[in-house]
């Protein structure tokens, strides 16, 4: 058995990652799942926060995703993002302002709202806050 399989990240506006890799970890929306060579076949859905890609040797890589799709195929591992990035890259100010104004049109009352999108705004901050707060309590600064 292979030690490695190949890994992509791709969003709709780019490939934000692509190469090999000894292991990824992955926020499912039944929960995290860990994919190794010889996984088996699998489609999957995403749910916005983090993804860990561990390379050959341990070196690991943080991104983010904003939801999306994992497919595991024999020999390479694909992730379909509706937006990605690396999570180092990741502004925790305006992923903080975006939650208050999510946060802030549920309680104006006086305005009409669209639950649906002010509820995938405000999961989508939260997501991206929780991937700095583990990359920050990861490298022992948190």
């Amino acid at each position: 058995m292979a030690n490695s399989f190949k890994c992509e990240i791709v969003s709709a506006e780019e490939g934000v990652f692509s190469g090999q890799v000894e292991q990824l970890v992955a926020s499912g929306i039944m929960g995290d799942l860990g994919i190794l060579p010889g996984h088996a076949p699998l489609l999957t859905e995403l749910q916005p926060g983090p993804i860990r890609v561990i390379h050959d040797g341990g070196q690991e890589e943080n991104y983010y995703v904003s939801g999306g799709f994992l497919e595991v195929q024999p020999d390479v591992v694909t992730i379909l993002a509706d937006s990605a990035a690396r999570a180092k890259d990741l502004d925790e100010a305006a992923a903080d302002e975006a939650r208050k104004h999510a946060l802030k049109a549920f309680n104006d009352k006086s305005a009409e709202l669209d639950y649906t999108r002010a509820a995938a705004e405000l999961a989508e901050a939260v997501a991206q806050l929780r991937t700095i707060q583990q990359l920050r309590k990861k490298a022992g600064k948190g």
